[in-house]
């Protein structure tokens, strides 16, 4: 039925607006590849197809409202190892392809977006570092990646509308756990919360299914939250994916836990099916023979508005697709219950963050009665008066 929703949209708009000349729209997503140590637990496999899968399905949507009006598409797929990032992106450079969607770290987006230069328009589908839409924010960067921060605000609000205000922060010891711990401080802040201690878990580097299995960890972690503060909820903050899944029902005062583990923000899982989700799942388990994961749907939705906005324009222009994804006019379907769109002074998209906990969707933030005078949407992350992005002016 969507399908048919669609050709039936671009027929009328090919109709209306007289559209029907060709356009050839090339795509790339470029992923790095980084060394990864072995997950906790065999479901947090990464699949060699991370992020392609979503954009191979996006691609095929595009070409679905593309067909009739005239437009074509073309998608490149590359993966590089971090020593050879540099070269194999300036072989696509070389290509002269505009269009690009990046699966990265934070630091090497930013060096390869000003690699790529002002003209090229990139879109962030994986880096969350709230930086990169406040003092390191780029004007040829667009994000479809949530930030830190609003993650951490989606799990804030709904603490606070279960009146869980005083937290018990546990954070890991690398950068991006530290980074993570501090948007959680943040957002308590910002809406009212109290962290009444913290503690940090130090990575020591070892193997995480032999050195932290459950034997271990039965007697360890109860020790080591035993005697904190009275508390409601334990924030756990654990980027790195070393000891957050083993808090819940390893703790020593029976609390919820939050963030990393227990009830966690998500993009998109497996179990998403409101507002038609159910639909995009089958699809895209039929083509990959595997459940989807939360870079696949950003890097879907960052083809998707890239084919929305080259629908809506009609052409492939990287500024005219720029101004348009930025104005008051773009919205996108995003099996979210709400369109999304993007914020003029940083180039993050607005979306709402399901609040998962293994099984089934929670809640989705915004909560209610957390009120905006432009969009409830806007209370997750930094608003307008918050980021100092100047890129964007």
């Amino acid at each position: 039925m969507r399908h048919i929703a669609i050709m039936l949209l671009a027929f009328i708009l090919l109709l209306s607006a007289g559209k029907g000349h060709a356009v050839d729209v090339r795509t790339v997503v470029f992923r790095i590849d980084y060394p990864q140590v072995a997950p906790i637990s065999r479901y947090d496999l990464v699949p060699d197809d991370l992020g392609f899968a979503g954009a191979l399905l996006a691609t095929e949507d595009n070409m679905t409202t593309g067909g009739f009006l005239g437009h074509t598409y073309a998608l490149e797929t590359v993966s590089a190892s971090p020593e050879a990032a540099d070269a194999a992106f300036d072989a696509v450079l070389a290509d002269e392809i505009d269009l690009l969607v990046i699966l990265a770290s934070a630091d090497d987006l930013l060096r390869l977006a000003d690699r790529a230069g002002p003209d090229r328009l990139i879109i962030n589908a994986m880096s969350r570092d709230t930086a990169l839409r406040d003092s390191a924010c780029r004007a040829n960067i667009l994000h479809v990646a949530p930030t830190n921060a609003m993650m951490a605000d989606a799990i804030t609000q709904f603490t606070m509308w279960k009146k869980w205000s005083r937290w018990f922060l546990i954070h890991g010891s690398n950068p991006a756990d530290l980074a993570l711990g501090d948007a959680y401080r943040r957002s308590a802040a910002k809406f009212g919360a109290k962290v009444v201690e913290e503690r940090e878990v130090e990575d020591t580097g070892g193997s995480r299914r032999t050195d932290t299995g459950h034997v271990l960890v039965q007697r360890q972690l109860p020790v080591f939250t035993q005697d904190a503060s009275t508390h409601d909820v334990v924030i756990a903050a654990d980027a790195s994916d070393v000891f957050a899944p083993y808090l819940p029902f390893h703790l020593w005062d029976p609390r919820p836990v939050m963030g990393s583990a227990g009830l966690r923000p998500v993009t998109i899982h497996a179990a998403h099916e409101a507002w038609g989700a159910t639909q995009f799942q089958r699809r895209f388990e039929k083509m990959t023979g595997r459940y989807v994961q939360e870079v696949d749907y950003q890097a879907w939705l960052a083809l998707r508005v890239i084919g929305e906005a080259v629908t809506r324009t009609g052409g492939a222009d990287t500024a005219a697709l720029r101004s348009y994804m930025l104005s008051g006019a773009f919205e996108l379907a995003a099996f979210k219950g709400q369109k999304v769109t993007f914020r003029s002074w940083n180039g993050q998209m607005r979306q709402p963050v399901l609040l998962y906990d293994g099984r089934i969707t929670v809640s989705v933030s915004p909560q209610e009665g957390y009120l905006h005078p432009n969009s409830p949407l806007d209370t997750l992350g930094l608003d307008a008066p918050e980021t100092s992005c100047t890129a964007f002016n």
